[in-house]
């Protein structure tokens, strides 16, 4: 996998009961949810440009492609840590890496990257990448 030029950021969440599939681990969808939930709180905390802060200018990100490598099984109550961080920008949106750890025994549970695009709400077209979007995630 390519290697990230742009700053790493951690989240913790734990698998819930509702994640668990019938096979008594984690359902392979939840493993997206993981990765929005940690995106969500990092764009708030790291960045300071809240999802928010797009809907409010009518923009939203929009994933148009996932490469993402199921690993190892996570189960109930793993607690986890979500890195990601921007692997590349440009004017039509970005590509971010994400790992997915078992905290418990360190290693990798998930890894890949989500395709993000920006659109438009209200058209539902791809709109550019604004210089201070882009500055403000090059970080």
């Amino acid at each position: 996998m390519e290697k990230n030029q742009y700053s790493i950021f951690e989240s913790e969440l734990r698998v819930r009961p509702d994640d668990i599939d019938m096979f008594n681990h984690v359902h392979n969808s939840k493993y997206l949810d993981y990765v929005l939930a940690a995106r969500y709180e990092q764009m708030e905390k790291f960045y300071g440009m809240t999802w928010e802060h797009f809907t409010q200018q009518g923009l939203g990100w929009v994933v148009s492609h996932v490469d993402i490598k199921f690993k190892r099984p996570l189960l109930m109550n793993d607690l986890m840590l979500i890195r990601t961080g921007v692997l590349s920008m440009n004017d039509k949106g970005c590509s971010v890496q994400f790992e997915i750890i078992n905290q418990k025994t360190g290693k990798i549970a998930s890894d890949g990257v989500f395709d993000y695009v920006l659109i438009d709400l209200n058209t539902g077209r791809s709109t550019p990448v604004t210089d201070e979007m882009i500055k403000a995630y090059s970080i």
